[in-house]
């Protein structure tokens, strides 16, 4: 029985086929729906639990080499909030892109994890190393 760490089977699943430059995609809760990439849907109800929950979790053992996030995230959401992702990151390199170009990376990743975040495009996704 796993005693700590992500518990989720499903997303401990995703988690474990992920390798060298593989891509995963961490979701506030009205990020659309892709069909052609499996989702691990862990939403329970507003922001339970959050991306930046999520991203902890998974920062907590695995390597990422270098993360991306949509522009407008910038643009939409406050100091304190920028600051909590920057932290959470801890240097990882995060780049910025318009909204639509962010999207277009999507298909190729491995997964989709949808949370319950509210965070103003809050999502982002992550680039293994």
């Amino acid at each position: 029985m796993i005693k700590t760490g992500i518990l989720n089977p499903h997303l401990l699943s995703l988690l474990a086929r992920v390798r060298h430059t593989n891509t995963l995609v961490v979701a506030d809760r009205g990020f659309p729906f892709w069909p052609s990439i499996e989702t691990v849907d862990i939403s329970l109800v507003d922001d339970v639990p959050t991306v930046l929950d999520v991203l902890r979790a998974i920062l907590s053992n695995h390597q990422i080499g270098r993360a991306w996030m949509a522009h407008e995230f910038v643009e939409q959401n406050s100091e304190d909030t920028k600051q909590a992702f920057a932290t959470a990151l801890g240097g990882i390199d995060l780049g910025y892109e318009p909204y639509v170009v962010f999207k277009t990376r999507v298909p190729k990743a491995i997964g989709l994890i949808r949370t319950g975040d509210t965070t103003q495009y809050g999502n982002i996704i992550l680039e293994s190393a």
